[in-house]
C-alpha cells in the first residue's frame, strides 16, 4: 500500500489524537475502500462550522458514547468528508485546514487553491 501522502505530496501527518479522529480512528485522515464519505480533510472546528454541519443533519457537537465519540468543540481537529468541506466552502463557513494532515485523496473533490486559502499551516 505504501505511505499515505498529503495534499502537498509529503508524508501524511497526524490530524488529532485528542479527540481521536480519522475514519479508522487512528489519528490520521487515512482513507480506504470502506470510507465512502472520503473523510480526508483535517479541519480545525469553528463555532460557525459546527452550527452549519448540525443544520445539515450531521451534529458533530453532541457526544455519542455508543460510538466512543466525545463531541467536538471549536479548536478541535477532525477528519471531515471532502464533500461536506466543499459545501461549507460554498456557503462561506469552511473551517481552517491542516494541509500536512489532509490526505491527497481530497484533491479528487477539492481544489488545492481553496485548501491553501484556508490553511492553518504555511
Amino acid at each position: 500500500m505504501g505511505e499515505a501522502k498529503n495534499v502537498l505530496g509529503e508524508a501524511l501527518q497526524p490530524c488529532s489524537t485528542d479527540p481521536m479522529t480519522g475514519f479508522y480512528r487512528d489519528g490520521c485522515c487515512h482513507t480506504g475502500a470502506e470510507d465512502h464519505g472520503l473523510h480526508v480533510v483535517c479541519a480545525q472546528m469553528t463555532e460557525s462550522f459546527l452550527s452549519y454541519t448540525r443544520a445539515q443533519g450531521n451534529d458533530l457537537s453532541t457526544p455519542v458514547p455508543a460510538y466512543n465519540f466525545p463531541g467536538l468543540k471549536p479548536g478541535d481537529r477532525w477528519c471531515l468528508c471532502a464533500t461536506r468541506w466543499r459545501e461549507a466552502l460554498n456557503d462561506g463557513v469552511a473551517p481552517p485546514v491542516v494541509l500536512a494532515a489532509t490526505h491527497l485523496a481530497a484533491l479528487e473533490i477539492l481544489e488545492i487553491i481553496d485548501l491553501r486559502a484556508h490553511a492553518l499551516d504555511p
